[in-house]
């Protein structure tokens, strides 16, 4: 696979939401189109193999192997994404509100049910108007009615990009690839320089003054993707910054300056997990914590954004408490597309979920699907013990949602000769100070679409139309 056919343009953002969109989506067709192209190469085995030896050179990898990744990408045209920003944009606005609220209203967040250690870090001060300056909103949508749920919604870290910009790159290098993309003006979107963007705008309206910032990602050692730093680092040098990583145990605090091993940081971006943090107490999280505090030193993704993140923030808005926050058309977005979730404790009465068809249980702070069990996924006397133990460590039960399923194959060796199936899909709507600007897809046949489930990592193309 050769280098110069990676270039394609990039896709032209800001992007004006849309509520209108034709039924069925364009990504219908256009991704017909693709497996049409496929099969007349006859499965094209020969870029499968190819696939994953470009994947070996880059730092899209999972144990040391190419990440799985699916044959067919996303295809959505122009006309799809004014949909898709308005869906992603609409929620980024309830966040925003529902963020405020949390941090002036001491009644309002006692409906969250949060560890008060969480609570005291999501009320420290904020040095830039964004409240959630990076975020992504999961979401199931049937493409052939424009119909849509939400999964969860995400306001820590940026999983998903590395895979996003490797495997549509990998997409395009495939004959199939190449032979649709000389069919269509193709393009796909810039997720780092977004995110970048991002982190060091938020930096400038803190008062950020240092011409070349020394920016820092904090994290632990053990759960941060130095492959995804390292790739970062490259583009953050491109807008006129420096990135480096740092173990959070490394940090210190005095006299208002934030120092890691190497040296004075002046901008935060955050990238561990709160209760990850808070699970792993050490003197460096300590000293994170006073420099938040303090407010002096500027953190994108400061802790205000957890709220946001947990698996009870769904029960919250569809709670009384949400009245008091979103206006009517807020409130009906909510009803129609955000499934119902439901805060369990030891007096809960676990027979309402006893049809394991209709839910999915998660755990209240977790992250990454960790802890998660659908029902589909249990026999009867698995989901009460699922439930039992929800109820006891005050977990979540949510309607499950049954993802719009497309036709697939793994891409790479494992592919090779298979024919083309249903997998369920997931889209992951990137938003960065408030704008859509991407898409992280991943399609799985598990009724859970996780890293451990076998899911696919998708490439996402954007086609002109």
């Amino acid at each position: 696979m050769e280098q110069q056919n990676l270039i394609h343009g990039r896709t032209a953002t800001p992007i004006a939401p849309s509520c209108d969109h034709p039924a069925p989506l364009d990504s219908c067709a256009l991704q017909a189109e693709y497996i049409d192209i496929a099969r007349e190469l006859e499965g094209d085995a020969s870029s499968h193999e190819a696939g994953d030896a470009h994947l070996l050179t880059t730092n899209a990898l999972y144990h040391g192997g190419p990440v799985q990744w699916s044959f067919v990408p996303k295809v959505f045209s122009r006309r799809d994404l004014g949909y898709l920003a308005w869906i992603a944009e609409t929620m980024g606005r309830i966040m925003d509100k529902v963020t405020l609220r949390f941090v002036e209203d001491e009644g309002f967040r006692a409906a969250f049910e949060l560890d008060p250690r969480i609570e005291r870090l999501a009320c420290m001060p904020n040095a830039f108007g964004t409240q959630i300056p990076i975020a992504r909103v999961d979401i199931f949508l049937d493409e052939e009615t424009g119909s849509f749920k939400f999964c969860e919604l995400n306001t820590d870290g940026s999983s998903g990009m590395l895979v996003t910009e490797e495997v549509t790159k990998t997409n395009l290098l495939t004959k199939t690839g190449k032979a649709f993309a000389s069919r269509h003006e193709v393009s796909t979107f810039d997720i780092y320089g977004a995110c970048v963007s991002a982190v060091l705008d938020c930096y400038r309206e803190a008062g950020g003054k240092a011409a070349v910032p020394e920016v820092v990602a904090v994290d632990y050692a053990e759960s941060i993707a130095r492959e995804e730093i390292d790739e970062f680092a490259r583009v953050f040098s491109e807008y006129g910054a420096r990135l480096r990583f740092a173990d959070i145990r490394d940090l210190r605090y005095e006299d208002g300056v934030l120092t890691d091993a190497v040296g004075p940081i002046d901008c935060v971006w955050r990238r561990v997990v709160i209760s990850e943090m808070l699970e792993k107490p050490c003197p460096g999280a300590d000293a994170f914590m006073a420099c938040a505090a303090d407010g002096v030193v500027p953190i994108v993704g400061g802790f205000r954004t957890w709220p946001c993140a947990t698996k009870t923030v769904f029960a919250v808005l569809h709670s009384p408490a949400a009245r008091l926050v979103l206006n009517e058309e807020e409130l009906a977005f909510v009803r129609e597309h955000v499934p119902a979730t439901y805060m369990l404790d030891s007096q809960s009465d676990l027979t309402r979920f006893a049809d394991r068809t209709r839910w999915i249980a998660k755990p209240r702070d977790g992250y990454n699907s960790l802890g998660v069990r659908a029902g589909q996924d249990c026999t009867d006397e698995e989901w009460a013990e699922v439930l039992a133990q929800m109820a006891q460590t005050r977990g979540t039960v949510q309607e499950y949602v049954t993802p719009y399923a497309t036709l697939n194959v793994e891409g790479g060796a494992a592919g090779i000769g298979r024919a083309f199936e249903p997998y369920m899909n997931m889209e992951g709507l990137f938003l960065f100070r408030n704008r859509f600007a991407g898409v992280f897809t991943r399609c799985g046949q598990s009724a859970v679409i996780g890293e451990f489930a076998g899911r696919l990592n998708m490439g996402c193309l954007v086609v002109d139309r």
